[in-house]
């Protein structure tokens, strides 16, 4: 089985619990005005590997990802792109060493392409960048309701998900909005954590580097005050669903 990879990380700390291989899978449908990885988006470009040529970058880390509670995290772009690849990743990780396995995703998948996906993985890291369907597509390119479709059907299956949300000052702080999000993560079953994340803009050289244009020049990075206040607001909400 082969996939089409951008890069990868064997001492990840912020993409699930411990210390994790991150593997970046190549091409994503979405196109985030805050990306900091735009050159994943093409689906044709990056290196082509076997799943064992993974697991042979793996192998030598192992130590390190079992005394953390750590695993494989798969991301990108967008790895549900090329959910038959990570789902025989994942089980042959899962055969050889029962290493926990996180996704990392944008949600925006349909349901009947990522079931045996799903049967093999631990964690999902859900980006939910916006509650409202307008404004998602403004930021994004794209509308959420798909996303929002593919983040009840992994509550009705009970898949356990961390919830990931970035804060971008003047984008994503709206109290309404923030609030009706937490509404919505509040109807869920399955949230074992959520993240405010603070937008930064650590991925800008890559937009020069591929000749775009930053689309949020002028955002400033949200203050530890700023991510508090949101938080608080999507937990109130969650309170009243």
């Amino acid at each position: 089985m082969r996939g089409r990879i951008h890069s990868l990380d064997t001492f990840g700390t912020v993409d699930g619990p411990g210390i994790r291989f991150v593997l970046f899978m190549q091409g994503c449908a979405l196109q985030c005005g805050f990306c900091h990885n735009p050159d994943t988006w093409e689906t044709a470009t990056g290196r082509v590997v076997e799943v064992a040529s993974v697991l042979d970058e793996i192998e030598p880390f192992l130590p390190y990802y079992r005394s953390s509670n750590g695993g494989l995290t798969v991301t990108g772009g967008e790895p549900t792109l090329q959910a038959p690849f990570v789902a025989a990743l994942f089980r042959e990780a899962k055969k050889r060493w029962n290493l926990h396995t996180a996704l990392d995703s944008s949600g925006f998948c349909e349901p009947d392409h990522a079931g045996e996906l799903m049967d093999v993985t631990d964690l999902v890291l859900l980006d939910l960048k916006h509650i409202r369907s307008d404004k998602h597509q403004a930021l994004t390119s794209q509308p959420n309701e798909r996303i929002l479709r593919f983040a009840r059907w992994l509550s009705d299956r009970g898949q356990p998900v961390w919830i990931r949300h970035v804060l971008i000052p003047g984008i994503t702080d709206d109290a309404a909005d923030l609030m009706e999000l937490g509404r919505f993560i509040g109807s869920l079953g399955n949230v074992h954590k959520l993240e405010v994340l603070p937008y930064h803009r650590m991925g800008v050289y890559k937009w020069e580097q591929l000749g775009k244009a930053y689309p949020l020049e002028h955002v400033p990075t949200p203050s530890d005050r700023e991510l508090e206040r949101a938080k608080r607001l999507i937990e109130q909400g969650r309170e009243q669903a």
